[in-house]
């Protein structure tokens, strides 16, 4: 079985490595970056540390990056902006159109300026009609707030020819949904009705702010003649659309199996836009699509264990992961919610032993592969998260793992149900 070794972050700047350090599982710092901060998704990490790693590895051979779960796309920002070959997929069907508006920054700036302007000038004669809004958004809004923004949004529909400047006027509108709310719109995954804001912001206000922002940062970086990202809408656990041996770089973070409900996390935006009518389109819509990091996505009268657990694709773990999954099953039936982490842990190492599958095809030799990941202990029983998908990487033909330990995890609250310490970091494998 190869070791896990620590290692520290390897040949940047002091400062720059000091800060990337501290930061590189983190999203929160990328608020401050052009580009990055159109749109917070705190389900990601640090694009200065991808810069950082960019910088060290463009040093060697000609780069050529891939991101398989691209999320809100740091990677491909970080990309384009250093002038690398990149491309990435996102299965989440509406945060990759996020992604997508986000990777229009080299677009027309003056062409979005007008975009923005026109849509403004139609909002203002959008008879306002709030019959169609499901209870999530009547409870995040008042009637005038949700009026103005229903405005904003049939006015953005109009403009929507599928162009660059549509897409960045949506995704302008987007931006300032959980900011004009006057509940408890935690970036990402809860909305708190109950729990309500001091100064929510006015939404044509905070749209032309937001059009304002956008629009500085798109001239900032005019003049950047770089490659650009591919992005597609695609599956991490067959790569399909990506060639073979096409990428020799790596980096992302797929879920932690910690039960975050990605669907769940872009409720609030969907229902706004029409797309959701209520939580139980969740499975149907987005959950399906997505690697199962949930128990929302592991019904329980839908997974047959044992059946998941004797597949040959999970061999390097099977006896450790059957013994973790059983002890699960008894545990979960002590507790309340009796949620389905037995069968979510087991999901989860099949869907990742069958990306691992996928990148060794996609990927060149050699090549460098980045996950950006955290251990688990649902219900207080410890999932080695690390060692298992290290191992399952050598099984699917990579040749070696090491484990780069960046913060602990698990300590800030005091309200935990088990007190199991948990850590996250970057987990390097070699092909």
């Amino acid at each position: 079985m190869p070791r896990i070794r620590q290692q520290s972050l390897f040949g940047v700047e002091p400062e720059v490595a000091a800060r990337a350090e501290a930061s590189s599982t983190t999203f929160i710092d990328n608020m401050r970056l052009p580009v990055h901060r159109w749109i917070r998704y705190s389900a990601g990490f640090s694009a200065d540390w991808v810069s950082s790693l960019i910088r060290d590895h463009r040093k060697g051979d000609f780069l050529r990056m891939f991101d398989p779960f691209a999320g809100s796309g740091t990677t491909l920002l970080a990309a384009e902006q250093a002038g690398i070959e990149s491309c990435g997929l996102e299965a989440h069907p509406f945060v990759v159109r996020m992604a997508q508006a986000k990777l229009d920054w080299r677009s027309d700036a003056q062409l979005f300026k007008e975009h923005a302007k026109v849509a403004t000038e139609r909002a203002e004669e959008v008879p306002i009609d709030l019959e169609g809004y499901n209870t999530l958004i009547r409870n995040c809004y008042d009637n005038e707030t949700l009026g103005s923004l229903h405005q904003l949004r049939e006015a953005v529909r109009t403009m929507d020819d599928g162009s660059p400047a549509s897409r960045l006027i949506w995704l302008a509108l987007t931006g300032i949904l959980r900011k004009c709310s006057h509940a408890g719109t935690a970036q990402w995954q809860y909305v708190l009705p109950k729990k309500s804001k001091s100064a929510p912001l006015s939404p044509h206000s905070a749209f032309r702010k937001q059009v304002q922002l956008i629009y500085a940062d798109m001239l900032d970086f005019a003049d950047r003649n770089t490659p650009a990202s591919k992005l597609m809408r695609g599956d991490a656990r067959t790569c399909d659309g990506i060639q073979d041996r096409s990428v020799n770089l790596v980096v992302t973070s797929p879920p932690y199996p910690n039960n975050y409900d990605y669907a769940d996390a872009t409720r609030l935006e969907m229902s706004f836009f029409g797309e959701l009518s209520g939580w139980g389109e969740l499975q149907s819509k987005v959950r399906c699509h997505l690697l199962r990091s949930c128990s929302q996505h592991v019904p329980e009268r839908a997974i047959d264990l044992e059946q998941i657990l004797a597949l040959p694709v999970l061999n390097p773990v099977q006896d450790e992961i059957s013994k973790v999954c059983h002890e699960l099953a008894e545990v979960r039936m002590t507790k309340g919610g009796k949620k389905t982490y037995h069968l979510m842990v087991a999901c989860y190492f099949l869907d990742l032993a069958q990306t691992w599958i996928a990148l060794r095809r996609v990927c060149d030799s050699p090549s460098q592969i980045c996950f950006v990941i955290g251990d688990s202990a649902p219900y207080g029983v410890y999932v080695p998260v690390v060692d298992w998908l290290g191992r399952l990487a050598v099984a699917a033909g990579f040749h070696d793992f090491r484990f780069e330990r960046t913060r602990d995890r698990n300590v800030k609250w005091k309200n935990r149900k088990h007190r199991v310490p948990l850590c996250e970091g970057r987990l390097w494998v070699q092909g």
